[in-house]
């Protein structure tokens, strides 16, 4: 069995695309003034029960805010990246269990498929959209421009 066939074309490993991509969002929020740290611990958990540090991929106690970076892409025949989207779910997940006066964003890498008509960003709006918790924020970053847009239209 091919290990590697899940793996990016032209990457050294998943792990490096994912921190490279930590790294571009990092740079992006720098340009709005705004620090973050990657690997940043906020205690999570559902109400009553105990508390436990996790770690979110970039986050600021001031400002407050919490980021998941995700460079994602559609499969190589446009079809949906299913084990992906559960990723994207589970991080909905811990943004619901963050303290609430953390802004919450997923900082996501622009896919487009012709195929389907739209990036996997607004796919995952459209079909997981009740997923999501009040006030996050999906922010869809286009490598080819630079350009950041917020899928949801919130921000």
């Amino acid at each position: 069995m091919d290990l590697n066939r899940f793996q990016r074309q032209g990457s050294i490993s998943n792990s490096h695309v994912g921190r490279d991509f930590e790294t571009v969002a990092q740079l992006y929020f720098k340009t709005l003034g705004i620090g973050l740290t990657p690997d940043f611990p906020v205690p999570v958990g559902v109400d009553g029960k105990e508390k436990k540090k996790r770690k979110f991929d970039l986050g600021s106690q001031s400002p407050p805010i919490l980021v998941e970076c995700k460079s994602h892409k559609w499969t190589d025949g446009d079809n949906i990246p299913s084990a992906k989207i559960t990723v994207w779910n589970e991080s909905m997940y811990y943004f619901h269990l963050a303290p609430p006066d953390f802004r919450k964003i997923l900082f996501v890498l622009r896919d487009y498929s012709a195929k389907r008509g739209e990036s996997l960003a607004e796919y995952y709006a459209r079909h997981n959209g009740h997923l999501v918790p009040d006030g996050v924020e999906i922010l869809e970053y286009d490598e080819e421009d630079g350009a950041v847009r917020d899928v949801l239209g919130k921000a």
